[in-house]
């Protein structure tokens, strides 16, 4: 095909990124968001959502492992985890390879999203059908309301902070999966680049400490995503996640013990995150 270029259309970065396109596999539109599934000759590829890269074939396995991994390897067997937004299945194919794993709810208001990651990312969504896993195609938010019971772990893969995904940062949202964390349990969201977004990093750390006893923070390198150095913020009802309490699951190709320890914000720089004023160390 002739020269195409994908131009990204992020909201927050302060520059675009360009991929060159070597084949259009699909291009539509949910009730949402807008789909296309594009071929990069580096990343191979790629999904993308009103404008933006989600994941690509290459590099999608340090995000949705770190998001996975760490939370659940520093509790001992957890057993229900609730999954908001990745319908894509990434996050659900690193939960359920933990033995301990008894329940996942992948709540994505979006089905649109599973259907076309299923037909041009099979590998990404392995994990879908696994007998565990129970979809439940709503709000984030209206779930966690609706939810009886008691989860492990609330891992938020939603896209970026913006349009239907603002009902997921919000402090009635954080409160309420406080109150259905177990004692020892985490809850885990993305929370943008330090590189590009510090405001929004350090707002989200604030929120979060307005409704859990302990926050948190620890980065994974995205080469796809704004700024590159990507955040996970961590709330949790007292205890710490910095510290591996089990061996790794397997296979995994990115996530490890070392990485675990490694990943979190050193104190010095989250005093520095923390600062009012500061849009940047």
């Amino acid at each position: 095909m002739a020269d195409v270029r994908l131009f990204e259309k992020d909201p927050y970065a302060p520059i675009q990124y360009t991929y060159e396109v070597t084949d259009v596999l699909y291009r539509g539109k949910s009730a949402y968001q807008e789909f296309a599934v594009v071929v990069n000759p580096f990343f191979g590829r790629m999904l993308i959502l009103d404008g933006v890269v989600q994941f690509t074939e290459r590099d999608e396995f340090y995000y949705h492992e770190m998001l996975a991994h760490v939370p659940l390897h520093a509790m001992e067997a957890p057993e229900t985890v609730i999954v908001i937004g990745g319908g894509d299945g990434g996050v659900i194919r690193e939960v359920v390879k933990h033995p301990s794993i008894r329940k996942v709810y992948l709540v994505d208001i979006d089905p649109e999203v599973t259907r076309v990651t299923k037909a041009f990312f099979p590998s990404v969504a392995s994990g879908l059908d696994d007998p565990r896993v129970q979809h439940c195609p709503m709000d984030g938010a209206q779930f966690l309301e609706e939810f009886v019971g008691m989860a492990d772990a609330i891992l938020v893969d939603s896209t970026d902070i913006v349009g239907f995904a603002k009902s997921l940062f919000t402090p009635d949202f954080f409160a309420r999966a406080r109150a259905i964390l177990k004692p020892g349990g985490a809850f885990v969201t993305l929370s943008e680049s330090l590189h590009f977004h510090f405001p929004i990093v350090r707002e989200v750390q604030q929120s979060l400490l307005a409704s859990f006893k302990c926050a948190d923070l620890y980065t994974a390198p995205i080469a796809t995503y704004a700024g590159n150095w990507w955040c996970f913020a961590v709330g949790t009802n007292g205890v710490s996640l910095r510290t591996p309490v089990q061996p790794p699951v397997q296979p995994t190709r990115y996530y490890c013990a070392d990485i675990h320890k490694t990943c979190f914000l050193p104190p010095f720089l989250y005093g520095r995150l923390m600062e009012e004023g500061r849009d940047g160390f």
